[in-house]
């Protein structure tokens, strides 16, 4: 009688987007309500930082935020039109990635997933203040993680 030998197959990989939330917010109009009587012809300087972070919670999840700091000033006035400080996060379910792909996921597809609401936020934000859109250029984090590797920095952590 022949044995059955039962082979493991490895479990299938599991990655999706938990939960989305604010964790920081900021806004301020320091020049408020001069500002919006002020004329200039030149378009304001737009300044943007932007810096990604990610933290295991368990075994499982991860939770990613990205952390947008833009400062928007209008030079020929010399006023600040506005401040925003935004810190975006989502928690992920990360099941079964191999080790060697874990890092990509966590600088590349989870902020890919969550830029387009931070944006959203962002922008909603600029307009309950009085001001235009403020609509962030997208970001290839594909090639932020590559430059990263390529410069021999550790990618976000």
């Amino acid at each position: 009688m022949a044995e059955k030998t039962e082979e493991k197959k490895p479990a299938a990989p599991e990655f999706r987007m938990q939960k989305m939330y604010i964790k920081d917010l900021s806004f301020e109009n320091p020049n408020a309500p001069d500002i919006y009587v002020a004329h200039a012809e030149k378009a304001p300087e737009v300044d943007v930082n932007l810096q990604l972070n990610h933290k295991q919670v368990n075994e499982d999840h991860y939770e990613v935020c990205l952390e947008i700091t833009a400062k928007i000033v209008n030079k020929e006035l010399d006023k600040t039109l506005f401040i925003l400080e935004l810190e975006h996060a989502g928690v992920f379910l990360l099941k079964n990635i191999p080790e060697e792909h874990l890092k990509m996921v966590l600088a590349v597809d989870c902020p890919t997933l969550l830029f387009p609401f931070t944006r959203q936020i962002a922008s909603q934000v600029s307009v309950d203040g009085g001001f235009v859109p403020f609509l962030m250029e997208p970001i290839n984090f594909m090639g932020l993680y590559q430059n990263s590797l390529k410069k021999g920095e550790k990618p976000s952590n």
